[in-house]
């Protein structure tokens, strides 16, 4: 089997499979049971500082979107850092690490805006010989209303200063835990690697009102016939989060700070996705708290399975490997022309592909008076919506015209645009 042990930022595990800081990590008996399941570290739900307690709402704290079998796409919660006492927090934290040396403990943080705040709470941490801190500047909801959380992540003077003041006030590792409530992710990144931040972790929740109860008409969650945006994740979130972690990845800014990808991480095949994208281990949550901590040994046993069929040795193989392949589009090859196909034995004459062409896209579609359902190829441009529609994998696939061949839409031969300086997605050639 392929060595899934991992080192992120001096930080080793037997896997890079970690829960994110979250109700999942919110106490000792949920974190034992999670290590004993498997789990190669975890995020300590959020810490707060000692004062005024935590109050969450004692209502409803998640809404969902679900799919059409139910099965769920996304959640959202207006659930607040741990409503625990600290002390109590940090006495299990050490006891559990006391027990589990060989898996990662880090220690989510969230405190006022100042740097005795973050001095106090980090000299409390390091007594539980946790091995590292992240720092939440992301949540969206509750505390970014008391100017902490997503209200610091927005703003990149205020993660450069608050990472550097952590960086002088500990010897752990400062992983900053990045919003996605903000326009570009790379500047934020910018600031925590700035600040001298050992990695930066993402998405956190994305800012959100899911759905309208239409006979109270209030957002839900609803306490007491009001609603609240809150942080969305879970599978819809994926194509954000894996997006974001590429920008830092092949930024040349951000290139080589090290990240720990969250989204949307739900099977094996997820995670090796934001691995190949840059991120160096991986963290979970809703997935978790759709399906268990069990879970892990899915994702463990799938991914040494891949990692063995690619004749891959060790995680540190995978990460990055797709980063090469991310570009901008106009630098993508229009020499490159595929046409769809569909193939007539799989075919159930169900006719999707035909009405989505047909309606909404470019009329490439035949149907026959016996509904036997063919692509023209001179009307066919590969936008692939067919294949997106098509209820039977791999019914429909796209076939590479070879270089030479003369594309029966355009007339034009494949590799016509072979010379950069003529080719449209030059920038220069485009603005002419």
């Amino acid at each position: 089997m392929a060595n899934l042990t991992t080192d992120f930022i001096g930080i080793k595990s037997p896997n890079p499979f970690w829960l994110a800081s979250a109700p999942p990590t919110d106490k000792e008996y949920n974190v034992r049971r999670a290590f004993k399941a498997g789990w190669g570290g975890v995020v300590w739900k959020t810490l707060g500082s000692e004062g005024p307690p935590v109050v969450n709402v004692n209502g409803p704290r998640y809404g969902a979107i679900w799919g059409a079998d139910r099965r769920l796409l996304g959640l959202i919660n207006i659930e607040l850092i741990t409503d625990r006492p600290l002390d109590v927090n940090l006495r299990e934290i050490k006891a559990v690490k006391r027990d589990y040396k060989d898996r990662a403990m880090i220690i989510s943080l969230m405190v006022p805006c100042d740097e005795q705040s973050w001095k106090d709470i980090l000299l409390h941490v390091e007594d539980t010989e946790a091995d590292g801190v992240e720092l939440n500047f992301g949540c969206p909801h509750g505390m970014a209303e008391r100017g902490m959380g997503g209200a610091v992540g927005q703003v990149p003077e205020y993660i450069e200063m608050i990472t550097r003041w952590c960086k002088m006030h500990t010897r752990m590792p400062v992983i900053v835990k990045l919003t996605p409530n903000i326009s570009d992710i790379r500047k934020p990144a910018e600031a925590a690697k700035r600040g001298g931040a050992d990695a930066v972790s993402l998405i956190n929740t994305i800012n959100s009102i899911t759905s309208v109860n239409l006979d109270s008409f209030a957002p839900e969650p609803m306490i007491d016939g009001k609603g609240t945006h809150g942080g969305y994740c879970g599978p819809a979130v994926k194509p954000i989060a894996l997006n974001m972690v590429a920008e830092i990845a092949r930024s040349r800014d951000t290139h080589g700070l090290p990240i720990s990808g969250i989204g949307g991480i739900t099977t094996w095949r997820d995670a090796a996705g934001f691995m190949a994208l840059g991120a160096g281990n991986v963290q979970v949550c809703t997935a978790v708290m759709t399906y268990g901590f069990k879970i892990v040994q899915e994702m463990i046993s799938g991914l040494s399975d891949y990692m063995d069929g690619k004749g891959m040795a060790s995680t540190a193989e995978l990460v990055g490997r797709a980063v090469p392949n991310v570009t901008d589009w106009q630098y993508l090859n229009l020499n490159y022309v595929t046409k769809a196909q569909i193939s007539q034995t799989d075919c159930i004459k169900c006719g999707r592909c035909y009405a989505a062409c047909e309606d909404t896209s470019h009329q490439a579609i035949s149907m026959s008076a016996d509904r036997v359902f063919e692509v023209m190829e001179d009307e066919c441009v590969a936008c692939n919506l067919c294949i997106n529609v098509c209820p039977v994998d791999n019914c429909i696939t796209m076939v590479e015209m070879p270089k030479g061949a003369v594309d029966p839409r355009t007339g034009t031969k494949v590799g016509d645009y072979a010379n950069w300086t003529t080719h449209p997605n030059n920038p220069s050639v485009a603005a002419e």
